[in-house]
């Protein structure tokens, strides 16, 4: 049996903090995994940026409530549902992902918890270090085959445990880090790496 691995933001949803910079004017708040490989140094970064500006959760999950999935996300997933067992690994956090979830049809989603006083974000837990590796690294030792597709520095450790990783709308400098990805930039290039690879991956 052959598992797609799925990252959320940039692959089926847009990215949910430049969202958030986008809508209070907080330019600090647009630094993603991509630029940052260092998870912890980066929700560092985010939490500091918040409390100096008050920002709540709810002002967050406002920003989330208006985005939707990807043009053409849905879809992709429905094809993908067809053919493979499929599981969202995620460094988001269920308050900011669930919402999202409805509307791509309730897939599993696997990611993190924030820690939430008077509507401040004052923390975060993670499910594990290096949770999207150790998830299929578990579903290996469940034999199951995995797939994977991520965008950014913090996919690679998930892609180079799978049997097959890909690259989808990465940036340059993560394609130059690691460029024993196959990249693709569209559903349709998309849909055609996970046929190739699961060709590929010995049964």
């Amino acid at each position: 049996m052959e598992l797609a691995c799925l990252d959320l933001e940039g692959v089926l949803v847009p990215e949910i903090w430049i969202n958030v910079a986008e809508a209070t004017g907080i330019e600090e708040l647009r630094l993603t995994t991509r630029d940052i490989a260092d998870y912890d140094e980066l929700m560092g970064h985010r939490l500091r940026v918040m409390a100096e500006h008050g920002i709540t959760l709810s002002q967050i999950q406002e920003v989330i409530a208006a985005l939707g999935p990807m043009a053409g996300a849905a879809a992709f997933l429905d094809w993908l549902r067809e053919r493979f067992q499929v599981v969202i690994l995620s460094d988001t956090f269920y308050q900011f992902g669930m919402p999202l979830m409805a509307q791509l049809g309730h897939p599993t989603l696997l990611c993190h918890n924030l820690d939430v006083v008077d509507d401040r974000i004052v923390g975060y837990r993670l499910r594990q270090a290096n949770a999207k590796a150790q998830c299929v690294r578990a579903f290996q030792l469940l034999g199951l085959r995995c797939i994977a597709t991520g965008d950014s520095y913090n996919d690679t450790a998930m892609l180079t445990q799978a049997e097959a990783g890909i690259l989808f709308r990465p940036p340059p400098n993560v394609i130059a880090e690691f460029p024993q990805f196959p990249v693709t930039v569209d559903y349709d290039e998309l849909r055609a790496a996970f046929l190739r690879a699961s060709t590929r991956i010995p049964a």
